[in-house]
């Protein structure tokens, strides 16, 4: 049986509105395998991308706990969770989250520069990230210069740069087309097996969730159910997808 890289237990997130607590999540316990492709499934405020947020370190939980390598992140402050990020995560996120004033390889550098790594092995990283993702030709480009799916992959590119243990995709294809959407999870999903890390998608699309060893249903803050897909979407290397 596959190792838990995450581990949830109890989870709950309360927020409050004036008088009124909202329960985003509600009493979650959950494992992740190391290697595992997994999706949060969902509607629009069913909790699913707070439970993405806890996971990663971006909030804190209001009651129970989340072991991530055997450490409690709910226990860390701002600077070991900044560490623990920079160390083991790599986001993708709907709305690609790119510095307009930089190009493409800068972008992508940026996890690179964080992490102190000498400027020319950090471009040379770069730019072969760049042409896994199919787009090296674009390094000096801005992103007002690259269209919704050329962004994405750059986004891709620099999530994937620091080898994190663990790549959180939060919508990773809510702003683009149909043809593009599924070029983007089979380079997601490609990346993650060739490189044996665990992904953690979130989504309310079931096409996409079809790309997951394992969909987690959730519904008001809760897990309503767990399906194993044995018959999930699966991408080639080269970048097609197949069943």
């Amino acid at each position: 049986m596959a190792e838990n890289v995450i581990k949830i237990r109890n989870v709950k997130k309360v927020y409050r509105m004036g008088q009124e607590k909202i329960s985003a999540v509600n009493n979650i316990s959950l494992n992740i395998a190391y290697g595992e492709i997994c999706c949060l499934l969902g509607k629009s405020g069913s909790g699913k991308s707070t439970l993405l947020n806890l996971i990663a370190g971006l909030e804190k939980p209001t009651k129970g706990s989340i072991i991530f390598n055997k450490c409690h992140i709910e226990r860390m402050n701002e600077d070991q969770l900044a560490k623990f990020r920079q160390q083991y995560v790599g986001f993708v996120f709907q709305s690609y989250n790119l510095l307009s004033t930089l190009t493409a390889l800068e972008n992508v550098t940026l996890p690179l520069i964080f992490r102190k790594v000498p400027v020319a092995e950090r471009n040379k990283k770069a730019m072969q990230m760049l042409e896994a993702v199919g787009l090296s030709e674009r390094a000096n480009h801005k992103p007002s210069e690259m269209s919704g799916g050329q962004q994405q992959r750059v986004s891709i590119a620099r999530a994937f740069i620091n080898s994190p243990q663990v790549v959180f995709a939060d919508e990773p294809t809510g702003n683009l087309d149909t043809k593009t959407t599924y070029e983007m999870m089979d380079l997601i999903t490609t990346l993650a097996e060739k490189n044996k890390q665990t992904l953690v998608i979130v989504t309310h699309d079931l096409e996409i969730a079809e790309y997951a060893n394992r969909i987690i249903h959730i519904s008001d803050g809760k897990i309503e159910k767990i399906e194993q897909n044995t018959n999930r979407k699966r991408a080639t290397i080269e970048g097609g997808s197949k069943k």
